[in-house]
């Protein structure tokens, strides 16, 4: 299990190294668990991913504070590496901020990204976007800071600005926010739809401290290699992993519907060599038997013998 303090020195420890962070995004634990299991040594939870899967609806503001923090507490409870959250815009202006601060701190999670965004606010790679001023907007991340140094100075503060993306927008401007909310206390800059390399480049050298790139949408794919030589410390991948996977639920569902039962056996056959086909292993089935012999009574060991079912 993680634990913000602890995990969240991790994350910083991976900031400050030489390698670039490879971050792919997630919105549940079993996600969170894959990410983890691969190989990854950092997980992202994807503000979108939590809206589609969890309400079925848009990323436009329509989660709640309670309704992400739930998810961000299950996904940090479920590994032991550090995890970021998407905290949108922080729920509110500068004092709503400060109790999302403290909120996700609570949850286990080593870091939040807040955007400045107005609210209601919508996916960054989505048209119609727009920011608030800039003198709010960083009054929300000195507000977000106070509490980071209360509470957990480990905690990771990633200030996301949208100026680039905005009907009229402009590198300079997103460059200037970014450096502002340097200023203000963020430890990451987060300079969302950039356009190309060169804008990319120009930010890393623009802004001090660390750069956190998001790969998606109207962003160029560069490679970790790529981006780490034009400056950048940590990328994410936000939608990659819930694309798959609805993907795959698709063409699950649109064949159950013409085989029927021949699909699980069909299914069974062809997943026999996966890394996940011991899936009860893969969730903890067997550690929970283990616990069981650890600390019930051994008689409790007899509901095994001859029972039907997954022996852990």
């Amino acid at each position: 299990m993680s634990n913000s303090r602890g995990a969240a020195k991790v994350l910083r420890a991976l900031l400050a190294a030489d390698d670039i962070v490879v971050a792919p995004g997630c919105f549940n634990a079993m996600g969170a668990r894959i990410i983890e299991r691969t190989g990854f040594s950092t997980v992202y939870i994807s503000g979108y991913g939590i809206s589609v899967s969890h309400i079925g609806r848009p990323d436009v503001g329509l989660t709640t504070l309670t309704e992400v923090t739930d998810v961000a507490s299950k996904v940090a409870s479920s590994v032991r590496v550090p995890v970021i959250c998407d905290a949108d815009t922080g729920y509110g202006n500068a004092i709503n901020v400060m109790r999302t601060v403290e909120e996700f701190i609570k949850s286990g999670v080593s870091g939040i990204h807040l955007e400045d965004q107005i609210a209601p606010k919508r996916c960054g790679h989505v048209a119609g976007k727009q920011v608030i001023p800039l003198d709010e907007a960083a009054g929300k991340i000195r507000a977000a800071a106070r509490v980071r140094d209360e509470i957990d100075p480990d905690f990771v503060l990633i200030a996301r600005c949208d100026a680039r993306g905005v009907a009229g927008g402009s590198l300079e401007d997103a460059i200037n926010r970014c450096r502002a909310y340097r200023e203000a206390g963020a430890d990451v800059a987060f300079p969302e739809g950039l356009l190309s390399g060169e804008e990319i480049e120009q930010v890393c050298e623009a802004v001090p401290g660390a750069i956190l790139y998001n790969r998606t949408g109207v962003s160029p794919n560069i490679s970790a290699e790529g981006l780490q030589e034009l400056g950048v410390d940590i990328v994410i991948n936000p939608g990659g992993g819930m694309r798959a996977a609805a993907n795959a639920m698709w063409d699950y569902y649109s064949a159950f519907a013409e085989e029927d039962n021949a699909l699980e056996d069909r299914l069974a056959a062809a997943n026999k060599a996966h890394p996940l086909a011991d899936f009860h292993s893969f969730v903890g089935f067997p550690q929970i038997r283990e616990l069981e012999a650890e600390f019930l009574p051994e008689e409790e060991a007899a509901k095994y013998d001859g029972a039907v079912g997954f022996q852990p």
